[in-house]
Parts: structure tokens; sequence; C-alpha cells
């Protein structure tokens, strides 16, 4: 299963990046890459630390807020510590986009 989603991982990191360079937003490292310090507020660590190099607001800027909020909890469920937790955020956000979506009748 994780190979699976390993799998998966890259090549969703691929179509992104490629998206983001048709957009114009480019492939460059995420604000900070290369610098050793840490910056909690303008790049955090959690959404800076994929292997594809992509940033998660990079992607999640361009979604609705609750499935940009699904994509930000799973994005860096393993890298807060909180997994679970980041987890059952995630799938707050879907359910309560689910339930909005009904709701309208979409």
């Amino acid at each position: 299963m994780d190979a699976e989603i390993f799998e998966y991982d890259q090549g969703f990191a691929k179509r992104a990046s490629e998206w983001l360079t048709k957009q114009g937003a480019g492939t460059s490292q995420p604000s900070g890459a290369g610098v050793s310090q840490h910056d909690p507020v303008n790049s955090p660590k959690h959404y800076t630390s994929h292997p594809s190099g992509v940033e998660c607001i990079q992607i999640t800027r361009h979604m609705s807020f609750n499935i940009g909020n699904v994509v930000k909890y799973v994005w860096r469920a393993d890298e807060k510590g909180a997994p679970i937790e980041d987890l059952e955020k995630a799938a707050w956000y879907l359910q309560d986009e689910i339930n909005r979506r009904k709701a309208n009748g979409k």
C-alpha cells in the first residue's frame, strides 16, 4: 500500500509541477529553499519539505477553501507529528464540501 501511495504521490507531484509551469508559476524551489533557518511564518517546513520541491500553497491557492484544506492537511500529515489529527481534519473539510455540494444540488 505504501508503495502505491508513493507512486501516486510522485505522479501528482510531476503533474502539479507541469501545471504550475503552464500557469507561469515556474518550478523554482519554495521560498526559503537552500536557507538553513526555518521560517515558520513564510515557508513552514511542513509545507516546503515535499520531495517534488513544490510548496503546498502553490497548489492550494487555485482551489476552493474546503478542497484546499483537504490537500493541505493530507500534504502535511506526516510532517507535523500528529498525522491522525491532520487526516481527521482533512476528512472533516472533505465531508463539509460534500455536504455543501449536496445542499446546493451540485
